[in-house]
């Protein structure tokens, strides 16, 4: 008997064939009709849930002092919002009628400044619009402000559940806030675009490389797919010594508050490399405070006065046409030079009469200098402005800030008939030797100072030694050397021991140390108001001294330039203390002996004072100390790590502290002096101290709200 009948099964074959056949040419009519007929309507379906070519922004690379703390670094900041369309339909506004009270007093205790009713008022508002993208609070804020929202109700769901999502953005952090801040630089808000300072010299280096990501909707969320990774940004490791820059930045505003001062510059250089160590640009802002608002040191282009004369007599001396036994009348003071009246300072009380070049350049004589240069060179000005550049006054420095300028001291030139000068005249040369007739910026003199103290070699100043990726170096710019020698040895040896003598017997007493030599010279100079001349209402002046320390083996060379108007008025007496204070300073910095050799034989725990912890692991470290702190090693941006230390017979336990927002009072006892005002000062507190030690007492207690220009007084035992 057959179980199958072959014609009926058959005929159940022909009908699933055909059904098959239908459905595909169903398929078929249907791709070609969306290929053709609803294409323009499917491919902007297809953009709108997908966006191939989606930025990646690099996280910009972090500028370093020469001794790895963070000048500036980039930090995410955050805008938050909620989507009140996200969630389960059917229970999404119970859930939020349910949590809203708690929310709105969270958002209150995170935000003071707005009471829970505006909070709930707001939000309210944003619900009734049914806002996909509603603005929980106005401005950026901070990673750990925006944990502190993510923990509350509904806001803590995820984003596609709860609605609270958020936009990102790189914003720069300043740790030292205006430290060394135009030479450092800055970006515009908002923008990855650098403003000025190392910021837009490195711009390439520090920015990184973008990348693309492609955005996907799935299943109402988007997803992004990389497609080229983002590259990050480098560091740059500048020659900024955060302590010497401390130190050189008070100096000035302390010696500008003293004299009512308008700006001050002062610029510190190691001599056998270059480097800046310290570079300090203050002006006198129209609330009366002084800050870095213009890099003065690298681009101010004013006539320097009489620490140009040490330029004049070294052409002088390495030309032959004089010697250290020359001597010049400069009578009683006063002297008329082609039409005009060449004074000295002491013109008063009767001049110096008959002096020696030396004593010339220590008494700063205009007459002595002027007349020195001008019998020798009168005739023949180009050989003096030749004798200029050669030893290297007249560099340009080809530095790598932004806005800086190369000295403009001119070549005298003759017309077509060969007889007569054309931009030149019978007063120029005279004038031009005692620093007037020119302009050169700071930092050129700074650097020809630093050639006569590095034995005649002139070094380009370097604010950048090298460019650092994940703790591997790059890139590296070594020292470079513009002039291997600007003079003879001979001129040199007489140059060095006259500027030690300028200090030491002369008016430059008050830049002179007990400790150590200096060797350096003063300048006063009259600031023209353009077509108002020099005497044009209030007469300004620029007073300086440029030199080096200490005198018979330079370390450092160093320039301090004040800015006032109005008697009194001297380079020695005003700039000089400025000069002093800094040296002193490094030189007691440089005396400091190295943690390695506070190494002892007695096994004694050291006291290690709360505050950073970063610091504190190193010291230990060196000290042989292990410490194997995991969060210490994990922070590639070496941003400080606060927290507490005690010590007992067994070790130094070291411990986190509690994250503080910027808004409110951070714990300090126990720190030192150093990192409470620094962590303090960050928070826009003013701070005053009394004794020394660690703190015991601070004025505002930890956890308070920070009023706008509070003052907090901190007790140290």
């Amino acid at each position: 008997m057959n179980l199958f009948d072959n014609k009926k099964i058959i005929k159940r074959y022909r009908y699933i064939s055909f059904g098959f056949l239908a459905l595909g040419v169903y398929i078929l009519v249907k791709a070609l009709l969306t290929m053709t007929v609803h294409k323009d309507q499917w491919i902007k379906l297809s953009e709108s849930l997908q966006k191939d070519s989606v930025v990646s922004m690099p996280t910009r690379g972090n500028i370093l002092s020469s001794d790895g703390d963070v000048l500036a670094s980039s930090l995410p900041k955050y805008k938050v919002f909620m989507d009140f369309n996200a969630g389960n339909p059917a229970t999404k506004d119970s859930v939020w009628e349910a949590n809203v009270d708690t929310i709105c007093s969270g958002l209150h205790e995170i935000f003071p400044e707005r009471s829970v009713a505006e909070f709930k008022a707001d939000l309210t508002k944003g619900k009734e619009k049914n806002s996909q993208h509603w603005c929980i609070w106005p401005e950026r804020i901070d990673y750990n402000t925006y944990v502190d929202i993510k923990k509350l109700p509904v806001f803590c769901l995820p984003s596609y559940k709860g609605g609270f999502h958020y936009e990102e953005y790189n914003a720069r952090s300043h740790p030292f806030k205006t430290l060394a801040g135009r030479t450092v630089g800055d970006m515009y808000p908002a923008k990855d675009t650098a403003r000025y300072g190392l910021e837009l010299s490195y711009d390439s280096i520090l920015r990184g490389e973008t990348g693309l990501i492609m955005r996907k909707k799935v299943l109402d969320r988007y997803l992004d797919i990389t497609t080229q990774p983002a590259v990050d940004g480098a560091d740059i490791v500048t020659t900024i010594d955060v302590n010497i820059q401390d130190l050189a930045e008070k100096a000035v505003k302390d010696k500008l508050k003293e004299i009512g001062g308008t700006t001050g510059v002062a610029i510190l250089m190691e001599c056998k490399t270059g480097d800046i160590k310290a570079i300090v640009n203050m002006s006198r802002c129209n609330d009366g405070e002084y800050r870095e608002i213009k890099n003065n040191a690298v681009s101010d282009l004013l006539e320097p006065g009489s620490v140009f004369k040490t330029a004049s007599i070294m052409v002088a001396l390495d030309d032959g046409v004089v010697d250290t036994f020359y001597t010049v009348n400069t009578g009683c003071g006063i002297r008329e030079m082609y039409g005009r009246k060449m004074k000295d300072h002491n013109w008063h009380r009767g001049g110096y009469g008959t002096i020696s070049l030396p004593r010339s350049l220590e008494v700063s004589s205009n007459i002595g200098v002027s007349v020195i240069i001008d019998k020798y060179y009168h005739k023949n000005p180009e050989k003096y402005v030749e004798g200029l550049r050669r030893i290297g006054i007249a560099e340009d420095l080809h530095l790598p800030i932004v806005g800086s300028s190369a000295p403009m001291i001119r070549m005298p030139k003759k017309d077509k008939t060969g007889k007569h000068y054309s931009n030149w005249y019978a007063t120029a040369l005279a004038w031009m030797s005692i620093g007037y007739e020119t302009q050169v910026p700071p930092i050129s003199t700074v650097s020809f100072y630093n050639a006569i103290a590095n034995d005649g070699r002139m070094m380009q100043p370097r604010f950048v030694s090298k460019v650092v990726k994940n703790g591997e170096t790059i890139a590296e710019y070594p020292p470079v050397v513009l002039k291997e020698q600007i003079c003879k040895k001979s001129t040199l040896k007489i140059m060095r021991e006259i500027l030690t003598h300028v200090v030491s017997q002369g008016l430059g007493n008050k830049a002179g140390s007990k400790l150590f030599q200096v060797a350096g010279k003063t300048g006063t100079a009259q600031i023209s108001q353009g077509v108002g001349g020099y005497t044009s209402g209030t007469t300004h002046y620029l007073l300086s001294f440029a030199g080096f320390f200490p005198a018979e083996k330079p370390l450092y060379s160093c320039i301090v330039c004040l800015q006032k108007a109005g008697l009194p008025a001297s380079g020695g007496g005003m700039a000089g203390p400025v000069f002093k204070k800094i040296a002193e300073g490094v030189m007691a910095k440089n005396l400091k002996q190295d943690a390695s050799t506070a190494k002892d034989s007695v096994n004694i725990m050291p006291h290690v004072k709360s505050g950073n912890m970063l610091l504190a692991v190193n010291s230990l470290s060196t000290l042989g100390l292990k410490t194997d702190i995991a969060w210490a090693s994990d922070n590639s941006a070496r941003q400080p790590i606060w927290g507490t230390a005690k010590s007992d017979d067994k070790g130094v336990k070291l411990t986190k502290s509690k994250s503080f927002r910027n808004d409110i009072m951070p714990n300090v006892l126990g720190m030192g002096a150093r990192d409470a005002v620094y962590m303090l000062e960050n928070r826009g507190l003013k701070v005053k101290l009394s004794g020394r030690g660690s703190v015991v007492a601070q004025s505002i207690s930890a956890g308070d709200k920070i009023a706008k220009g509070a003052t907090c007084k901190l007790e140290l035992k």
